[in-house]
């Protein structure tokens, strides 16, 4: 038998059988495989988990999902409470401010009772008028309710009779006449491109199967671009399609043969050029092509050299066609010498030889340089100081550059970015603004007058008020004496002299920042006297590139162990207890807490694991597998070096799953997951319980519907958000309230 439940081939009636399973976890079976590296010898008994067309595999799934609900049926009250909150507080008929682009004010509706959003546009009133048009909500959710409005996709109706739904490409042609959309119904992350004629509102017959999300139209919206992966779900091609012509006669434009690389494509925002960008985790590539040639040949931009990353964007100084490079090469250093750009430098060249380059902006140890966007008559800077995002406007005059000017907006703790700007020469810019403690604020910055002027607010009902809660920053100490910043987020007046109950979140990976956002599904932990934190962790990018550098490959252990800094700093400084924390982490932040588990597991009352990747030696061992080879300079290659292996070894969570007393651990999955596979959590659940000891809760629940982002539709991912919840307050002895 695949499964040992605890019941007998005899086991009598199914009643009988149901009742057992629900208090008695599932026990996979062992099969022992052998895996032989570097002269180490590793024992996995649950690798058989991995062919999810085996029905035994299936089974396995289906009697953890069993067993994990009736576990936690009696949560199912607050799981509604939560949910009705969520939903209680939340403008469930609402649409975003209206962006404008040519002829049209583009924006998206939702409506209650419906999963997923509606795209439409509406005709410009005035070709001077940049203000956005107030257009009226209607609560009753009537799809024809404002005069003069266009439907262009409702996701709604492409997602009837499909358990998931995910949507890609949303290209509208430059005349915005052609709409490129593209479809996932399996969570697979491979689309259905498609093509909707918004004249008639009808769709064409050119249909694209096995895309990957995106799609770019030429200037004169003949030729769409697109990319496909390789069976490693890698983008690696790019391909140009003529509307109207057979799929077999698309032209492959560009391929990158080297695994490392992934393939991207889009245009800049003068519409001038094409780009192709091909890049590794540490190296990065552009070919570029004028957009009035969409059959002509791309030619790169900059040599790729090992190493060196850099991004580019056209604009047009003083007269002249220029490209801004962002790049992180060497430069000129203190008497002589020359030092590597790690927080990246800016610098202009002519279009016509990229190599000319002239630096604009120093490299800033305490400054890390990540966007570059470029408008008519002025340039956006995005970059990261003290752990947080900011936004700078620099005018461009008739001679040049005008006097660099970073937006203030007086908050601790927050989150500024450039919103959709589609349009190269327009009066306003499109800013958003969020914390820990304010909703989503959507702004139109006048560069010429220094006016902020905001459009709209997140709405959030049943009377939130911000000064009801408290954000703040705070600083562990890791044990080689690096400062950790801490954000946490709380109703005023929960932090009193007795610890509090704390979900403390990780990521650390990619240098992926986890920054500042608000939430309305977490004022349901808030408003039960919890507290959020979020531990920014080296191996993210909130302090800089050398924050990342040093929190990857034969580093990696800082993540973690600047994690355990973190939560000893809470406990020690009596803002939590052992009793009263979990950590909180998925994809690569459920490595995370899955080394933690097994670091430090008495610091935790429990660990929250989405789509975790917990395996990850056996996955970077197999070149087969979906985006091992590309992860190689992330994690390093332990396949070639026994160094890389035995690193990766010794803080793999499920190679060093040990006989101690875990805190309750959640781990949710989903089957069609080509990021993590649901074998990773699948396998360190079986190991947990086989080796494990103490009564703590082990739970797997595997979505067997849908990929890496989970469930689709927004009530479906509120019912989720809710199970979790419900699963973190219980666990902490807060399911009652």
């Amino acid at each position: 038998m695949a499964l040992d439940r605890g019941i007998g081939s005899n086991a009598g009636d199914t009643a009988a059988s149901t009742a057992m399973s629900a208090v008695t976890p599932p026990i996979a079976k062992r099969a022992p495989v052998r895996r032989a590296h570097h002269g180490d010898t590793f024992v996995d008994d649950y690798e058989w988990l991995r062919e999810k067309d085996d029905p035994e595999v299936v089974a396995y799934l289906e009697a953890e999902n069993a067993y994990t609900e009736a576990q936690t049926a009696h949560l199912q009250p607050l799981r509604d409470k939560i949910f009705d909150e969520i939903k209680s507080r939340t403008q469930e008929t609402d649409l975003s401010v209206p962006t404008r682009m040519g002829e049209y004010w583009y924006y998206s509706r939702s409506y209650e009772g419906k999963q997923y959003g509606v795209h439409c546009r509406r005709r410009i009133d005035n070709p001077d008028d940049w203000t956005p048009p107030q257009l009226d909500v209607v609560q009753s959710g009537a799809l024809d309710a404002i005069p003069g409005e266009q439907i262009l996709l409702d996701s709604n109706l492409l997602a009837q009779g499909h358990d998931f739904f995910a949507l890609g490409a949303f290209s509208i042609s430059h005349d915005g006449t052609m709409l490129a959309y593209s479809v996932d119904n399996a969570g697979d992350e491979r689309y259905v491109l498609r093509f909707k004629d918004l004249r008639t509102d009808e769709d064409l017959a050119d249909e694209i199967p096995g895309t990957a999300p995106g799609a770019t139209w030429s200037l004169d919206g003949t030729h769409i671009f697109y990319q496909t992966v390789d069976e490693s779900w890698r983008p690696d091609t790019v391909w140009r399609h003529r509307l109207g012509t057979p799929n077999d006669e698309d032209v492959q434009v560009f391929h990158e043969p080297d695994e490392r690389y992934w393939v991207s494509i889009g245009a800049t925002r003068s519409e001038r050029y094409l780009m192709i960008w091909v890049g590794s985790k540490i190296t990065s590539e552009g070919w570029v092509l004028e957009s009035d040639d969409p059959e002509g040949e791309f030619r790169v931009l900059l040599p790729r050299r090992e190493g060196v990353e850099y991004s580019a964007e056209h604009a047009i100084i003083g007269g002249q066609d220029r490209f801004l490079i962002l790049h992180n090469d060497t430069v000129p250093g203190p008497r002589g010498t020359t030092v590597k750009a790690e927080n990246f430098v800016l610098a202009e060249a002519p279009v016509d030889d990229p190599a000319a380059m002239t630096t604009l902006i120093e490299h800033r140890d305490d400054v890390r340089l990540e966007d570059i966007d470029c408008f008519a008559d002025h340039l956006v800077l995005s970059y990261r100081r003290a752990a947080l995002p900011r936004v700078a406007v620099w005018p461009l005059t008739v001679d040049g550059y005008g006097e660099l000017k970073e937006l203030e907006f007086g908050l601790e703790l927050f989150t500024a970015g450039v919103g959709g700007n589609p349009e190269w020469a327009q009066p306003t810019l499109r800013l958003g603004l969020t914390s820990f403690i304010t909703p989503m604020q959507v702004f139109d910055y006048v560069p010429a007058t220094g006016e902020l002027l905001l459009r709209k607010e997140q709405a959030v009902l049943g009377g939130y008020n911000p000064n009801d809660y408290e954000q703040h920053r705070d600083w562990a100490v890791a044990a080689d004496g690096t400062r950790i910043p801490i954000s946490l987020v709380w109703r005023r007046g929960a932090i009193i002299d007795e610890p509090k109950s704390l979900l403390l979140y990780g990521y650390g990976s990619y240098e992926a920042s986890i920054d500042p956002s608000f939430s309305v599904a977490r004022l349901s932990l808030l408003d039960r006297g919890m507290v959020f934190a979020v531990a920014h962790v080296r191996g993210g990018g909130e302090m800089g590139r050398l924050w990342y550098e040093h929190g990857k490959t034969l580093t990696k252990k800082n993540t973690f162990t600047d994690f355990v800094s973190c939560a000893r700093h809470l406990i020690d400084t009596g803002v939590t207890a052992p009793d009263r924390m979990i950590a909180d982490g998925g994809s690569a932040g459920g490595l995370l807490v899955g080394a933690v588990a097994n670091l430090a597991p008495e610091l935790f009352a429990g660990i929250l694991a989405n789509v975790p990747f917990v395996d990850p030696l056996t996955s970077i061992l197999d070149p087969s597998l979906p985006l091992t080879v590309i992860e190689w300079d992330e994690w390093g290659n332990p396949l070639e070096d026994p160094a890389v292996y035995e690193y990766m070894k010794s803080y793999s969570p499920y190679e060093n799953v040990r006989a101690a007393d875990y805190p309750a651990i959640l781990a949710i999955t989903s089957i069609n997951d080509t990021r993590v596979l649901y074998v990773e959590p699948a396998k360190w659940v079986a190991k947990l319980r086989a080796t494990k000891t103490g009564h703590a809760q082990l739970l797997l629940k595997t979505e067997m519907s849908a990929g890496h982002g989970g469930v689709s539709g927004r009530y479906e991912k509120w019912k989720e958000v809710a199970f979790e919840y419900a699963w973190v307050l219980d666990t902490l002895g807060l399911g009652g309230r």
